[in-house]
């Protein structure tokens, strides 16, 4: 194409952008797009902090006014142009805009050559673990809709699961998945009580509890704890305890060299019986 041919191209293109209006996706102080007879246009929404599904009418090459919010028809007819993804998601990033994880993470790998969260713009409804379906226009991903072919049961299972603080290794329930895993490590890691020193707390006073003790504090030595605890007694220990099983490297009292005998749980007992 000559200079000539490219600017008459540009000048009709104009003519036109000012004639048309235009459907498109719009995030919070973000921009919208359009094509105009082969030329893409950039242009910053009027007002200039709306969200949502608007149709537009160009002003000039850099400003469109919102004439009014989408129809949900049409909406559905715009986001058919595009490839669908299943996705779950994790929290809410900012405003209408949620990070989410893919459902299946061969298929991401296959259409995308990596497995990542993404970001899915304008997600109306939903909550953390739901499954949804959306939109990869080539450059982001717009929320469609909740996916109702899922089991909403896996949802509320990996919801109760995280308010009970349980540790993503020991998630297990029929139908679990590696994405689901995933997914719940993410959730966990922007949960209050889900930091790893709470987590270490937690093992060591539900551990105690169970023999009848009661944890004061402790400190990270390595590989093991050094735990300050009291017996149903309130005599006050000391004891060295690993990480991996809990099984006493030094108890704080003599046992005849039988420390690793024992874990943190059973040490409660021997403590107050003092047997050895």
């Amino acid at each position: 194409m000559d200079i000539r041919a490219l600017l008459n191209q540009i000048a009709s293109a104009e003519v036109q952008l000012h004639t048309t209006q235009f459907l498109a996706p719009c995030v919070k102080g973000g921009k919208v797009q359009t094509r105009v007879a082969g030329m893409v246009y950039t242009l910053a929404p009027q007002p200039r902090q709306f969200e949502g599904w608007g149709l537009f009418q160009p002003v000039d090459q850099q400003t469109a006014t919102l004439i009014a919010e989408a129809d949900l028809p049409d909406i559905a007819a715009y986001l058919q142009h595009f490839s669908a993804l299943r996705l779950r998601l994790v929290y809410r990033f900012h405003n209408q805009t949620w990070l989410a994880y893919p459902v299946n993470e061969a298929d991401m790998r296959q259409r995308f050559k990596t497995v990542r969260p993404v970001l899915v713009h304008l997600v109306i409804e939903g909550d953390a673990f739901e499954q949804i379906i959306a939109r990869w226009n080539g450059a982001s991903c717009w929320f469609e809709e909740i996916d109702r072919r899922d089991d909403p049961a896996i949802a509320e299972i990996l919801q109760s699961n995280l308010k009970q603080l349980v540790p993503v290794e020991e998630l297990q329930f029929k139908g679990i998945t590696p994405e689901m895993r995933s997914l719940y490590d993410l959730v966990a890691q922007r949960t209050e009580g889900f930091a790893q020193p709470q987590q270490d707390e937690k093992r060591l006073r539900q551990a105690l509890k169970l023999g009848g003790g009661e944890l004061h504090q402790f400190q990270d030595r390595g590989d093991y704890w050094t735990v300050d605890w009291t017996t149903s007694d309130g005599v006050r220990h000391t004891s060295a305890i690993a990480k991996d099983d809990l099984t006493v490297v030094s108890s704080g009292i003599c046992l005849s060299g039988r420390d690793r005998d024992f874990d943190l749980q059973s040490l409660v007992g021997v403590m107050e019986h003092q047997e050895w």
